[in-house]
Order: C-alpha cells, then structure tokens, then sequence
C-alpha cells in the first residue's frame, strides 16, 4: 500500500538506484567470472557476487520492479486499485531503465571490459546473444522462474528484522536462480546495454523482443 501511493518521481528515482545496484551486481558477477574457463566454476562464481545486488535494493529501500510484483497481494486484497499497481510498475520499471543504463555507459567508458584483454568484453557480448537467440518459449518459462524465486528472496528479507538477516535471506533464492540461468528483466537491461555500448551493431529490436517476453514472464511468477 505504501509503494503504491509515493508520487510517480519517487518511485522513479527510488527504481533508478535499484537499476544501478542490479547492474553494479550484475557487473561484478562478470568480472569475477569471466577469466573461468570452466562453465560450471564460472555460474558459481557469479551466483555468490549478484545476490548483492538485491541485498543493497532491500537494505536500501529501492524499488525494484520485478520484487514489486508482491504488490499483486495488495491488490487481491482490494487494497490498492489496478491503475494504482500499473502506475508502480511502469514508473519503477522506467526508474530500473535509467538506472541501469546510467551504469552500463559508466561501466563501458571507464574500459572495465577491457580487463583480462577484453575477455571480459567478450564474455557479455556473448551473454547477450545467447540470451536474445533464446525461443519465446525458453525466455517466458525462464522469466517465470525467476521472478518465483527473487519475490521468495524479497518475503524472505521482509521476514528479518536485522540488516545481517535480510542480506543472508535474499542470498539462497537469488544464487539459485543464477545457477539455473532463469531470466531476470533488470538483470538483462544492464547486460543489453553494455553489449550494444560494446558492439553497435547488434540488433536493439532482439534485445527488445527479449526484454518484453522476460518482464511478461516475471510478472507472471511474481503473481503466482
């Protein structure tokens, strides 16, 4: 209820700072896994850095679109109206937008994926096509999964009443979902991103297709 009446510029700017931290945490998955030439070791690897990203949106009280769809709870319980729920969701969506796309330029114009000689680079151009080559299907039920296990992540921190309980509730859901290559719409903008910042001529209309199906897919899991 209280997420659903703050004024459309605070859920952007709150949506804004949680872009960053998903991107940061997104980032940071990548380079700490990218000079791991074992693809399993690799996964490991980022699925112990990224559940950072949602511990600083929940320690931080960000808005993060893809926890917000708990909201749906509310809205069951006819206590916040459907257009109150669309405004919340589109306002933070586009707050993640910004948010993530304010990192990816940062983080391709300081040259960090030129570290490990461009490895790195490589490694999220890679990660980029593979995930818009994905079938509908692939995308959605991925997307679903996704959002089933970060709004686990999000009740389970809302359940810790210290900083030191929410940051180890969010991490098992969350490295579980890295493990498995489920899909995550704000997670993905910073990689889309930086991949199109890196090679311009990938196709901006894929990586929108994907975007589409993912957010679909994690608002259905966030329902269920």
């Amino acid at each position: 209820v209280r997420k659903a009446n703050l004024p459309g510029l605070h859920m952007l700017l709150l949506g804004f700072f949680a872009g960053m931290f998903i991107a940061l945490a997104g980032a940071a998955a990548s380079v700490a896994s990218a000079d791991i030439t074992n693809p399993s070791a690799a996964r490991i690897v980022s699925a112990l850095v990224f559940p950072a990203g949602l511990a600083m949106v929940i320690c931080n009280g960000s808005e993060l679109f893809t926890g917000n769809c708990l909201m749906v709870i509310s809205l069951l319980d006819h206590k916040i109206t459907f257009k109150a729920l669309m405004k919340n969701y589109l306002f933070v969506y586009l707050g993640n937008l910004i948010g993530s796309l304010f990192v990816s330029v940062l983080f391709v114009y300081g040259h960090i994926p030129g570290l490990y000689d461009g490895l790195l680079a490589q490694n999220m151009v890679n990660t980029a096509v593979t995930k818009v080559s994905l079938s509908f299907s692939e995308v959605f039920f991925r997307g679903i999964l996704c959002n089933v296990m970060v709004c686990v992540a999000v009740w389970m921190g809302m359940s810790a009443t210290h900083v030191s309980g929410k940051i180890l509730a969010v991490y098992p859901p969350i490295s579980a979902f890295v493990l498995c290559g489920f899909e995550h719409c704000v997670a993905n903008m910073g990689i889309f991103v930086t991949a199109a910042c890196l090679v311009p001529g990938l196709s901006v209309g894929a990586m929108i297709k994907s975007m589409v199906i993912v957010t679909l897919g994690n608002m259905v899991g966030g329902a269920v």
